[in-house]
């Protein structure tokens, strides 16, 4: 039993985060055995190129649009009613996909299931950062990442068999059936999970971006601008990833292997994430992030000489390592950010990325039309601009203790 309170305690593992992580692995399993398919279903549905783009621009600028309310709603109303509604606003997306066969209802459907996560990871992140000391922060975001690529890994090769067994229509209608159901029992298991007392709605919720910006700290928009560069590596290529596997390259693969492919890149990140986290929580988080930039940076390049299976399998171990410092780049913005506004702060920080990066992802699909050797390359050169960027100019609390006055850095401690 004590071996047992141990490990928890060393994983940052208490009630409340394991009603999180549980809601994590539901509703991201559903979610991904239909969402790493949808540009393969708008195909099917006589959505071309274009729509794809727009598809992947929504993403990322409704991820934007939702990620301050969703830390507005966290820090006024409390994780566990915050929670409740956006599982929600997820189903009812799941609904229309289900219900209506037509590449216009998917786009409408993704208004309310694409951005889940950016919803709900204010609130997430904050409740971490209530229940858990500065010292396991980063593991107890770890530990969020960590599980979410339980479903990364397996959700797309069971959406691939489903898409086997009854076709790329079908399968994926199939596919957002299950994930309805499985959203249903992660909304269940969490409100029964997280406490109320550390779920309390907070008093001093601040609803103005613009109050909330002008308390971000140098430090936190340095990073801000670096990460904004490096997801637009991210993002420009990020929708015709499943199209060059599948349909572009030499030797093209099959459902089933792309969704083999995302379980090596889970599998990859997974093995990384503890040691890592271990590692940051004990010192600097600086080196942590510059390297996990790195590896977002070279993935493209390395997709774009990748016209095999074989080949493929190298490029998504390295995106696997993309995932490297991104718990920590996590931790570090709640490190950053005022301690009673850390979801409305997270929230914005996100807003601020995601509306930025959402042109990054519409623009995906001109560079593709040009060439997906165009694509691929021009997000090269914005992942090093990010990287070298933050390498030069990014600073974590241990950096900003160092260059501040003897009395100041008292203070901080």
């Amino acid at each position: 039993m004590h071996r047992q309170s141990s490990i928890a305690q060393f994983l940052g593992l208490q009630r409340s985060t394991v009603g999180v992580l549980f809601m994590v692995i539901l509703v991201g399993m559903g979610e991904r055995m239909a969402e790493r398919f949808l540009p393969i279903y708008l195909i099917a549905l006589g959505g071309g190129a274009l729509s794809i783009g727009i598809l992947n621009g929504l993403d990322n600028l409704l991820s934007a649009l939702y990620a301050f309310p969703g830390g507005y709603l966290s820090d006024r109303f409390g994780t566990k009613r915050a929670l409740l509604f956006f599982n929600i606003v997820a189903m009812a997306g799941f609904i229309i996909v289900i219900l209506v066969p037509a590449w216009q209802a998917v786009l409408l459907g993704a208004v309310f299931f694409l951005s889940w996560t950016a919803i709900s990871l204010p609130a997430t992140m904050s409740l971490i950062a209530k229940v858990l000391p500065m010292n396991k922060r980063t593991m107890g975001v770890t530990m969020h990442s960590l599980v979410r690529r339980i479903p990364m890994a397996l959700g797309p090769i069971l959406g691939g068999l489903c898409i086997s067994l009854w076709g790329e229509r079908d399968g994926v209608r199939a596919a957002f059936v299950f994930a309805f159901l499985l959203a249903l029992v992660a909304t269940a298991l969490q409100q029964k999970l997280i406490e109320e007392a550390i779920a309390d709605s907070g008093k001093a919720a601040e609803k103005n971006p613009l109050k909330l910006y002008a308390m971000m700290g140098r430090s936190l928009k340095r990073l801000l601008v670096c990460d904004i560069l490096v997801r637009f590596c991210e993002q420009i290529p990020y929708a015709f990833v499943v199209v060059w596997c599948m349909k572009a390259i030499a030797n093209p693969v099959t459902a089933v292997q792309f969704g083999v492919l995302t379980s090596i890149e889970m599998a990859t990140a997974m093995l990384v994430y503890i040691p890592v986290a271990y590692f940051a929580d004990k010192s600097t988080k600086k080196p942590f992030v510059v390297t996990t930039f790195v590896f977002f940076t070279f993935f493209p390049l390395l997709l774009l000489y990748s016209q095999s299976f074989i080949w493929l399998v190298l490029a998504f171990i390295l995106r696997g390592f993309k995932e490297f410092g991104e718990p920590t780049r996590k931790a570090l913005i709640m490190d950053l950010a005022p301690e009673n506004r850390k979801a409305g702060m997270f929230g914005l920080y996100y807003l601020l990325r995601d509306v930025v990066v959402s042109v990054a992802a519409f623009g995906g699909a001109f560079l593709w039309l040009i060439s997906p050797a165009t694509n691929f390359l021009v997000a090269f050169l914005f992942g090093v601009a990010g990287t070298v960027g933050f390498a030069l100019w990014g600073q974590d609390l241990q950096s900003i203790k160092i260059s501040l006055p003897e009395d100041q850095r008292q203070v901080s401690k």
